[in-house]
């Protein structure tokens, strides 16, 4: 799909001159006054544009009502009291524009002043362009203002238009300011035509219902009998209808045109980067038709209805599939390695940091890894449908508390391609739909072990359970998507974890950031200790659950245990950055902060009192995700098991344990520091929920009056015993 995208949305390589409409919904805010601060963004964005040598054209819409707003406030401030208890007029509509007009102009060239930019306001009108000397001095005049870099702001000149309702007439060359856009890009010889409304582009209906689709390319032959429009714009005279209409007749006349949110930020920088932004209107759009057969709705909804089908087989059939997926692997691991390859190559050749590409290598070995701890989750107790609490409500009214799958399943990771064989795996047997979006460095691998795992997904299913989004583009209307996907679990850097967070309503599971501390104490045994401090930062570096500070009790300052922990990383090439006790006595950088994840070979050592010092510290700067402690003392230990408030904490062992594969859970979609469902290691049961299923006999309530409750907890019958009863 990627492909497809970047093929149709080429013509924003070759562009040079733009017209941009911006629509009164756009440029009004509440009670008709401007819209400051997202038409002040639009201008930066076109006065950008002008600067890096696009040539800019205008066509702005807003002149009526911010006519009307003023003038019925001059209306009030003039009555009297009288006055008001009369019925109110309507204000003229040519008044109006002829008002408004003025304060538009005004707007744009005291903004577009402030950025050096040099603008002219053109009034046209339907009856101008009916003539042939009109139209060649136009585009004349046009054309010597952009060679002198000055932005024409056009609008139709509705105060003295010879049309009797030119709010309603749809005849004539132009109607609205939409069709006047198209045809000044026409006319110009534009390269692109950007109409900038309220939402975010075309949708299959109403944008307001949420079956409603955004259309990212328009195919005239497919849409044109689909769409159902929603009520015609409030505010300005067009609409989405009208925008439709005159962004067909610009593309099929050689002129692309996006529909986009004139809401959203850099929308036009977006389009002209090439990203899938709005929708886009091309002659050639039907060559492309099959990149609007798939959105994120229907993958979504793909996933759900696989999901159940996965649900309705039986236990060792859902075994098998994973058997299968583990079989397919190992089968096709010398093409996984090879594209796996060419991903690391491109991401070193881009220049990316080495903890990412760290993360990017499949390292020799991994596949089989992989392979087996598939099999280890296929032999693992069926997680669907256990029966947690069973209860006899009343006499004959018997209820059971049994788990279930989630329902579907959206993962954002970054980097590491073998996250996307454990997520996949873990969602087919917790019984659940999943989408994947995995990061771009990543592609060919990714591609390749999708379709490996979907191929050894039978036909009953259907590969559709796996959906592999291909465009970080679709992320955004995918987490908008709260009504058929369940849980979003991003994993990556703590930028990408609040951006998900912030942008979504969909629950969110993960972690932000990984600032894992081992303690040593000073009863700790010494070689013991540099084992274990060395394999938590240098097993995998690049790892959540590796060692991001080393705290150490201040005793050991005084035997020389610190210098010999210390020497020990720095022989493994591990750069330190002290805390302020630490830098100035081993002579070392200080560190800009403690809560800071390296994610490579560095680190920031902290001398502190006791154990309650090392805690106090893990509570003020940590997050939450896996903390250690090394030492012989037992209560010491135990307070720091106790009172260290994250999601795994360890006595005597390296952080790196923390992981679903070594906990025995088969697998980890992630490790979550949440408080709320899974925390820690999230494998199969972090993918479930609950069902109350009750069984009875014909009871009613009836106000309670007929019912003995009796809520008496009843024996959990293991599942084969279950079965063979018929229950």
């Amino acid at each position: 799909m990627e492909e497809e995208i970047d093929r149709s949305r080429a013509f924003a390589k070759d562009v040079k001159r733009i017209v941009v409409k911006v629509g009164t919904a756009v440029v009004t805010g509440k009670g008709g006054r401007l819209a400051l601060g997202r038409l002040g963004a639009i201008c930066e964005q076109l006065a950008e544009l002008n600067s890096d040598g696009f040539e800019v054209i205008l066509v702005s819409s807003g002149a009526v009502g911010l006519g009307r707003q003023r003038l019925r406030y001059r209306q009030l401030v003039n009555s009297s009291f009288a006055d008001l208890q009369k019925p109110q007029t309507e204000l003229d509509g040519k008044a109006c524009a002829g008002v408004g007009q003025s304060s538009l102009m005004a707007y744009y060239e005291t903004m577009f002043d402030q950025m050096d930019v040099t603008v002219a306001q053109m009034l046209v009108t339907d009856s101008s362009f009916r003539d042939k000397d009109f139209r060649k001095q136009l585009s004349e005049t046009v054309k010597a203002m952009l060679k002198m870099r000055v932005i024409p702001v056009f609008n139709e000149n509705d105060a003295i238009s010879t049309r009797k309702a030119p709010y309603k007439d749809s005849t004539g060359i132009f109607w609205d300011n939409d069709s006047l856009a198209a045809l000044l890009a026409l006319e110009l010889k534009a390269d692109l035509l950007i109409l900038l409304s309220d939402v975010e582009g075309l949708y299959t209906g109403p944008p307001s219902d949420p079956k409603s689709k955004l259309i990212h390319t328009y195919v005239k032959e497919k849409h044109q009998e689909e769409i159902t429009f929603g009520e015609k714009s409030r505010l300005g005279r067009g609409g989405m209808t009208a925008k439709v209409k005159a962004a067909v007749n610009a593309a099929y006349g050689g002129i692309p045109v996006i529909i986009t949110s004139g809401y959203a930020a850099e929308n036009i920088a977006k389009v002209l980067k090439g990203l899938r932004v709005g929708t886009l209107f091309h002659q050639d759009a039907h060559l492309w038709a099959r990149v609007v057969d798939t959105t994120s709705r229907d993958m979504a909804v793909a996933a759900r209805e696989s999901s159940r089908k996965l649900q309705a087989l039986s236990s060792e059939d859902r075994k098998n599939i994973l058997l299968d997926i583990a079989t397919a692997l190992e089968a096709n691991e010398k093409i996984i390695k090879a594209e796996n390859d060419l991903d690391v190559a491109a991401a070193q050749e881009a220049g990316y940091e080495e903890s990412l590409v760290a993360r990017l290598v499949m390292k020799p070995g991994k596949i089989s890894s992989l392979a087996a701890s598939i099999r280890q989750l296929a032999e693992m107790e069926d997680p669907i449908g256990r029966v947690l609490k069973k209860t006899e409500v009343a006499d004959g009214l018997i209820l059971e508390k049994t788990s279930s799958p989630l329902g579907v399943l959206l993962i954002v990771f970054e980097s590491r391609p073998d996250a996307l064989v454990q997520i996949a795996s873990l969602a087919i047997r917790s019984g659940n739909g999943l989408l994947l979006k995995g990061g771009k460095e990543a592609r060919r691998s990714n591609a390749i072990l999708h379709k490996v795992i979907t191929d050894a997904i039978p036909k009953t299913v259907g590969g559709k359970l796996i959906g592999l989004v291909t465009s970080r583009d679709e992320i955004p209307d995918l987490l908008k998507l709260d009504d058929v996907i369940d849980l979003v679990i991003p994993r990556g850097s703590n930028k990408l974890v609040s951006q998900i967070k912030n942008s979504t309503k969909i629950p969110v599971l993960g972690h932000a950031d990984g600032i894992c501390h081992v303690y040593v104490d000073k009863s700790c045994k010494v070689d013991m200790a540099k084992r274990v401090v060395s394999d938590a930062k240098l097993d995998y570096p690049a790892a959540c659950n590796a060692m991001e500070t080393l705290l150490v009790h201040k005793d050991l300052e005084q035997n020389g245990v610190l210098n010999e922990l210390i020497y020990a990383l720095q022989a493994n090439g591990v750069t330190l950055y002290g805390g302020p006790k630490a830098s100035g006595k081993l002579n070392i950088p200080e560190a800009k902060s403690f809560h800071h994840e390296y994610s490579s070979k560095a680190c920031t050592v902290e001398i502190v009192e006791d154990v309650h010092g090392a805690i106090d510290h893990i509570h003020q700067h940590g997050s939450a995700h896996t903390d250690c402690i090394v030492t012989e003392d037992s209560e010491v230990a135990e307070i720091f098991l106790r009172q260290v408030d994250s999601a795994a904490v360890i006595h005597n062992a390296s952080t790196r344990f923390c992981d679903g594969f070594r906990f025995g859970l088969g697998a980890e979609v992630g490790i979550s520091t949440s408080r709320i469902h899974a925390r820690g290691p999230v494998g199969v049961e972090g993918l479930l929920t609950t069902r109350w299923i009750m069984r009875g006999k014909g009871q009613v309530v009836d106000g309670d009056n007929g019912v003995a409750y009796t809520h008496k907890d009843l024996p959990v019958l293991e599942r084969t015993k279950a079965v063979e009863n018929g229950h």
